[in-house]
């Protein structure tokens, strides 16, 4: 089930909308994690008991963390903590790269590895990040512990925000899942934020990505240098009014059962560098990645090769969390080394000049782009080939 779906938007939101404001307060949790479960379960129903499982497991994690901690036990405390982080990454890699590892691996191997194809639980990135924020927050000592089942459900299975982001920080909801401000001039102001994210989608996304999916399909010969950068800048448009399309209907869906959630884009595209554009977009994942694995492994704070050591490690574990795929390894690649080299002086310039910066990004974002957009690695270099034919 997708936002901009008939179906979602004629008969499961209102539906869920009615029942949730029928209901008396106490009640409203277990109604958003009821119908949040439905529709989760309606594309995917096996996948359903991995979610509950997760919830869970998390759930009782939290708890043992909790009182391992009251306890004074830290050895106990780093076990629980650690088994529970292994133990969702592990979910969260099974399904995600089990068949891209299988596939890479029999092609080095002198005989093949049966495997099958594995479908991904829809999801799953999101979700597996909101529930490790919990433990290390819980762990750190940062939040306390939720002790109401349906309150921690609610907060994993929310489905305004459960296939596309932003991805919500149980530390920017806790107090909002125990009481929360529900009026009419807040609901209004979701619905403005839904019809917005919807145009962005079907408007103006879905025509665009037209474009892009009839340049990319047609044969190399036939794809003229000007068609090939209408392709290239086509899916820049694209990529951006899908995924903030989906995060202000997210917000907006948010909006309408009383909840606040971080808004994830911030006009990326005026932008004068590269650093710059990913403090603006997809920020909810930025954030998690800085407070949760560039920050604990030391950020910029123990000199420039730790520096560039752990934005190498955050660049690569961004571009594998966007699929399992060596394309988004590799975008992920460039990103880091365009912003190292931002970093080494680059950066100084573009900010003396903005002109300049905002003209570099908006030639280099469409190129990046393209490296995400095209998995086939062969199919890849071609198209670059077309884009510059002099080299």
């Amino acid at each position: 089930m997708i936002f901009s779906s008939i179906f979602f938007m004629f008969v499961f939101l209102p539906v869920t909308l009615l029942l949730y404001f029928l209901v008396p307060g106490k009640v409203k949790n277990l109604v958003l994690l009821l119908c949040s479960l439905v529709f989760y379960a309606w594309g995917e129903p096996v996948y359903i008991f991995l979610m509950m499982f997760s919830i869970l497991f998390n759930y009782i994690s939290g708890i043992e963390l909790e009182r391992h901690r009251q306890k004074q036990e830290e050895g106990k405390l780093r076990l629980c903590f650690w088994t529970t982080v292994a133990a969702n990454l592990a979910i969260l890699g099974f399904f995600k790269y089990y068949g891209f590892f299988i596939l890479n691996l029999n092609k080095i191997l002198p005989f093949d590895i049966p495997y099958k194809e594995l479908a991904l639980p829809i999801g799953i990135s999101f979700y597996t990040f909101q529930t490790l924020s919990y433990i290390i927050d819980v762990y750190r000592g940062k939040v306390e512990v939720q002790k109401n089942l349906i309150y921690f459900g609610t907060y994993v299975t929310m489905f305004p925000q459960l296939i596309a982001g932003p991805i919500v920080r149980y530390a920017d909801v806790e107090k909002q899942l125990r009481s929360r401000n529900i009026n009419i001039a807040k609901f209004g102001d979701g619905v403005l934020w839904f019809l917005r994210g919807l145009g962005k989608k079907v408007l103006l996304a879905n025509n665009i990505g037209m474009v892009f999916d009839t340049i990319l399909a047609m044969g190399a010969g036939e794809r003229s240098v000007l068609t090939a950068w209408v392709g290239c800048l086509a899916y820049t448009m694209q990529i951006y009014y899908d995924f903030s399309g989906y995060s202000d209907m997210a917000i907006g869906l948010g909006k309408m059962f009383g909840f606040e959630f971080m808004k994830n884009f911030e006009y990326p595209y005026i932008s004068k560098s590269i650093t710059e554009f990913w403090r603006r977009w997809h920020i909810s994942l930025g954030t998690w990645f800085r407070e949760y694995v560039y920050i604990p492994l030391g950020g910029s704070r123990k000199g420039m090769k730790r520096q560039l050591r752990n934005l190498l490690i955050v660049w690569c574990l961004t571009g594998l969390w966007h699929g399992a795929s060596w394309n988004f390894l590799l975008w992920g690649l460039a990103l880091f080394l365009l912003i190292f080299i931002e970093k080494a002086g680059l950066g100084r310039i573009l900010h003396r000049f903005p002109l300049l910066g905002h003209l570099y990004m908006m030639l280099i974002i469409p190129l990046n782009w393209l490296i995400f957009a095209v998995t086939d690695l062969g199919q890849m270099k071609i198209y670059f080939l077309r884009l510059f034919p002099f080299m």
